[in-house]
């Protein structure tokens, strides 16, 4: 079997470690191939933002204060990743194919981690993201929306506490749209190995004629049975009722961003309250 390469950007925060664990757990059920990536920031960047009138032997200290701190970024960053792959006995192996197991490799680029990550996503199958909380360091939301809308590949997004296992309870939202037939498809090797799947679609959110049982009809002649569900929000958001109907799941498969900017700015979105709420790992597709 094909090994997948797993990206999951490694900033140097506390913040990115759910998002290797994450990526480690995939990567050992499938025997994929997991790529630590960090991406240093460029210290001669740092002296336009400061202003003119600088003496040069200002710029010299302030360029070598920042080479320092990325230096220290990306010293912490790798150790977190070689530590984390060492513990669950993944070896760092960057020969393609790769062995029969899972392997991991270390890659650095220095410039803008957005771009970088938009870059080399797209050589992926799939990314992994740490999800925002208030308490640690967020991973950059610039680096976050470009692996969503820049790569055309599916994002992870991890959440401070992991699961032991993801993907063995599966809850698909479904509304009918392109981004969500997109997640659904890069969660299939997710979903005919889960032991339940469950179909939730809210009233109200259909994009076309295609409900929760026609894609649960999709999915029986992949050989999933799927259970379907559908949620009344009331008063209460979308994603506020499509998390409280799947909290038991381990894994949510979802689209991301199904409708337009404008009713986005107006309304919030399911994604974006979804993305800073969710306590289960979340497979996105756009």
């Amino acid at each position: 079997m094909p090994h997948l390469v797993i990206l999951v950007p490694v900033d140097g925060s506390d913040a990115a470690k759910p998002a290797i664990e994450a990526a480690i757990l995939v990567g050992k059920r499938f025997s994929s191939h997991v790529v630590g990536f960090h991406v240093r920031a460029n210290s001669k960047d740092a002296v336009p933002l400061l202003g003119e009138g600088m003496s040069g032997a200002m710029i010299e200290e302030i360029i070598e204060l920042a080479e320092q701190e990325a230096n220290k970024r990306s010293s912490k960053a790798r150790q977190m990743f070689n530590d984390l792959c060492s513990e669950r006995d993944i070896p760092m192996d960057d020969r393609a194919p790769g062995p029969e197991h899972a392997s991991a490799a270390w890659i650095e680029e220095t410039g803008r981690e957005d771009e970088a990550v938009a870059r080399r996503g797209r050589l992926s199958d799939l990314i992994v993201a740490a999800r925002p909380t208030a308490e640690a360091e967020s991973p950059s939301s610039l680096t976050r929306n470009a692996a969503i809308f820049e790569t055309g590949r599916p994002v992870l997004v991890a959440p401070p506490k992991l699961p032991s296992v993801i993907g063995a309870n599966i809850s698909i939202f479904w509304n009918g749209s392109a981004q969500a037939a997109r997640a659904v498809a890069a969660a299939m090797p997710f979903i005919t190995d889960a032991d339940t799947v469950t179909v939730i679609n809210a009233e109200g959110e259909g994009e076309t004629s295609s409900g929760p049982a026609d894609l649960a009809t999709y999915l029986a002649w992949r050989g999933v049975t799927a259970d379907t569900r559908t949620v009344a929000p009331g008063s209460r958001g979308v994603g506020e009722v499509l998390l409280d109907a799947c909290a038991d799941c381990d894994l949510l498969v979802m689209g991301a961003y199904t409708h337009s900017r404008v009713r986005r700015l107006i309304l919030g979105g399911v994604t974006k309250h979804v993305l800073s709420n969710a306590a289960m790992p979340v497979l996105m597709g756009h």
